[in-house]
């Protein structure tokens, strides 16, 4: 889904042939997804009976640098070894300025994002706030960073949780300033490593508060499959994270990226 950071969150569905479907004016309506039994691999565009990483077929998933494990855990990341996939594609992505974050959403939670996704990643993540922390020099050391904080605070989201809504607003800047003095250590002999200027912690940014378009929570958490049911229907009682909420249960729409999907309204 695309999102715009509006008061609410605004959504809209992605389509390959046509203009972005917007969605928060179907609130309290009814509306349909239909699968017709199609797959489409994002990357090459060939057919594929399953999708891999999230959108990719399994050739595209075995060779793109996109799909290695270091995404999911860059501080794995084997650049420097001459072992990269896709070395251009390292240079543009991993190569690059990070940012390491705290972000409110079942708790409190550390991650990273570029610049450029910036505030997406919180969006999609459902977050209620978010606070850049460290400006890094590469996806690898926003890794090591990460791995350091998470020895305090967690980097996971629960994402049933997420979408039972509530929860407490944070001071994230209270929250940074504390952890600090439990990781300088670390941050500083990374500092040491690579450079002053290659781990540099933000100080003058102020937090963001995101709300979601939210009519009402679901009380309980049925998650719909749209391989096992290829046509799910309800009213849209809300759009938080990469979800769809309806009275009849929620659906993670991202993990359907490159599928044939109908969107019938009423």
């Amino acid at each position: 889904m695309s999102v715009t950071l509006t008061d609410p969150v605004g959504y809209g569905l992605n389509f390959v042939d046509q203009d972005d479907f917007q969605l928060n004016p179907y609130l309290g309506q009814q509306l349909t997804l239909r699968w017709h039994g199609q797959i489409q691999c994002q990357h090459c565009g060939r057919e594929t009976k399953k999708s891999f990483s999230q959108g990719y077929c399994y050739p595209c998933s075995q060779r793109l640098a996109q799909c290695d494990l270091c995404v999911m855990s860059p501080e794995r990341c084997h650049y420097a070894e001459g072992t990269c996939r896709e070395p251009a594609w390292g240079e543009e992505f991993c190569m690059q300025s990070h940012i390491v974050y705290l972000a409110n959403s079942t708790g409190i939670k550390v991650g990273i994002t570029r610049p450029s996704q910036v505030p997406t990643r919180w969006i999609d993540q459902g977050a209620m706030q978010a606070l850049p922390i460290m400006r890094v020099a590469s996806r690898q050391l926003s890794g090591f960073v990460e791995v350091i904080y998470k020895a305090h605070v967690s980097d996971k989201t629960h994402w049933q949780k997420m979408l039972k809504g509530g929860g407490d607003l944070i001071d994230l800047v209270a929250l940074r300033d504390d952890l600090y003095p439990q990781v300088r250590h670390e941050i500083e002999q990374l500092q040491a490593t690579h450079g002053i200027n290659a781990v540099m912690p933000i100080t003058d940014v102020a937090p963001i508060k995101i709300n979601y378009p939210v009519q009402a929570y679901p009380t309980k958490i049925v998650s719909m499959n749209l391989e096992k049911t290829p046509e799910v229907t309800g009213v849209l009682q809300g759009i938080k994270g990469q979800y769809l909420m309806f009275d009849t249960g929620v659906i993670n729409l991202r993990k359907y990226t490159g599928y044939d999907i109908e969107v019938m309204p009423g």
